[in-house]
């Protein structure tokens, strides 16, 4: 912060005028802003969001979960024999834990997704932080026996407070390169076309299992991904964390 304060007194001082500091303030904050939801970047958080490989294989992760539509998609995989990667979050863990532990029994990937993902996560310090990601380590391991290092920042935002928070916990955060857009587009076919137009191989695909629309759009891409020859890979395969402690 000091930093950036000084640059813009600097450039105001020596350039003399009022413009070029609100031009080069904007540009600033434009570039942290851009940085902090973008996750892809690496602004503030090295994230991984994909795999480097020579072979067609993509990860399909799961976000906001478990939800009461949660053992659907569990059939699907299991019927399609494809193992994903869950992105859990705390209070839901404790909500449907029996679903939790379903997850682990059937060999999917489990990780932390924060205790309560607060629309306000941005805005925590790394306190709060902290708290958020330690407490849903609890809850992961009373409920599921196990631990896990990944992390995956809700919303996607990163920022200095997160970053800390991140290193502290000692979790590898995981991104994506290939965003559904689920939550916020009710059209099944748009959501359908958005993944399998970006897909490449390596692709972390981001999708929740939090809806009746997902799942139907997960029944056409997975066939998809069959006749596209497609194989799957779970996350830790890449950061080469262990499923159990």
């Amino acid at each position: 912060m000091l930093f950036y304060l000084f640059c813009n007194v600097f450039i105001y001082a020596f350039h003399g005028g009022l413009w070029v500091y609100l031009a080069c303030f904007i540009a600033f904050s434009m570039v942290v802003v851009w940085g902090s939801f973008d996750i892809g970047l690496g602004y503030f958080v090295n994230s991984i969001t994909h795999k480097r490989t020579r072979i067609k294989e993509v990860a399909l992760t799961f976000d906001d979960g478990p939800t009461e539509f949660t053992p659907q998609f569990l059939d699907l995989l299991k019927e399609h024999q494809v193992k994903a990667t869950f992105f859990c979050i705390g209070k839901q863990i404790e909500k449907y834990p029996e679903t939790f532990q379903r997850i682990i029994s059937e060999g999917h990937t489990v990780g932390n997704h924060t205790l309560s993902h607060s629309n306000t996560t941005g805005f925590l310090s790394t306190v709060k932080m902290i708290e958020e990601i330690e407490q849903c380590d609890e809850i992961i391991e009373r409920i599921g026996h196990i631990k896990t290092d990944l992390y995956r920042p809700p919303f996607g935002v990163t920022n200095p407070n997160i970053a800390k928070a991140i290193k502290r916990t000692h979790k590898k955060s995981i991104g994506w390169n290939v965003r559904s857009l689920d939550t916020v587009t009710d059209n099944e076919k748009k959501i359908y076309k958005r993944v399998t137009g970006n897909l490449k191989k390596g692709s972390i695909i981001l999708l929740h299992d939090t809806s009746e629309k997902t799942f139907h759009v997960l029944v056409d891409l997975l066939l998809f991904l069959k006749n596209k020859e497609y194989s799957t890979f779970t996350v830790d395969s890449i950061t080469k964390s262990k499923k159990n402690d």
